[in-house]
């Protein structure tokens, strides 16, 4: 799989990874789990692929940090989750319980989660990122309407990485986000690459465009990735999955010449109607 370099750093991120809400919030069924430990296995066959979650989706921050320990997988994971709640006290506990269901002690990402109280819990986070407790520090949103708050936070803080709701049918984070985040060094993880709404399922009534089979697009999935892909400012896509065989399909989605892919659906949904 391609990767992109995380620009506070230059490590270097497979560009595709996976979100665990609704996927991951499951029981104990055997058979449940065992589709997920091989969606895990999928994901992060190509390189340490990102892992997000967050104490606001429910099991999945325990299921993700079970299936990991019992595979033998925790240390091949870019693990990622969030803070969502208000308070330092009440932020660091959450953190501090993440931590213990994600079966860690230090996390590769922590996000403020929605911006939920952002300044007090940007500052406890620089301070564990000095203490080495996590890695990388940033902030997400999933939807255009917290945009001006979202930009104030970008521009004010020094941060590693922002999470957005970016796709076809929502490109409201062309206009300002995507090249401020290049602007400021901050790598950039979309959320929903499919869109809202019922996206896929609309264009899944209609076959795919004819140049789908030159970008190596079998999928109308597929296609909408590779346009979120193809944008030079985004460093990974985190389309969340309980199946492998679509998880398969995200991760072939990463191949070929993306930002000439990008274009040419670009120039195929003009003046359509998504």
């Amino acid at each position: 799989m391609q990767q992109r370099a995380i620009p506070s750093s230059g490590e270097m991120l497979p560009i595709v990874g996976l979100g665990t809400y609704r996927g991951f919030d499951v029981g104990t069924d055997a058979a449940t789990r065992a589709r997920l430990g091989e969606v895990l296995n999928v994901v992060l066959g190509p390189g340490k692929a990102m892992i997000d979650s967050s104490p606001m989706y429910g099991r999945a921050e325990d299921v993700t940090g079970a299936l990991l320990a019992d595979r033998g997988l925790g240390g091949h994971a870019f693990l990622a989750t969030k803070v969502w709640t208000s308070g330092k006290a009440q932020g660091i506990a959450q953190m501090e319980k993440s931590l213990r269901l994600l079966r860690t002690d230090k996390l590769d990402l922590m996000q403020v989660h929605n911006l939920v109280d952002v300044n007090t819990h940007l500052a406890t986070l620089k301070g564990w990122k000095a203490e080495g407790r996590v890695r990388y520090v940033g902030v997400t949103h999933y939807h255009s309407g917290a945009y001006r708050e979202l930009e104030a936070v970008l521009k004010a803080e020094k941060l590693d990485f922002v999470q957005l709701n970016y796709s076809l049918d929502d490109r409201a984070a062309e206009e300002r986000l995507l090249p401020l985040a290049r602007d400021r060094g901050i790598a950039v993880i979309v959320n929903l690459p499919f869109g809202g709404g019922g996206l896929v399922g609309r264009l899944d009534k209609q076959p795919l465009p004819p140049f789908a089979k030159d970008i190596s697009a079998g999928t109308w999935a597929q296609l909408l990735l590779k346009f979120v892909l193809g944008h030079p400012a985004v460093t990974v896509a985190i389309p969340g999955t309980g199946n492998p065989k679509h998880m398969a399909e995200n991760v072939a989605a990463a191949d070929g010449d993306l930002a000439s892919g990008r274009e040419q659906i670009l120039a195929w949904s003009k003046g359509k109607s998504l």
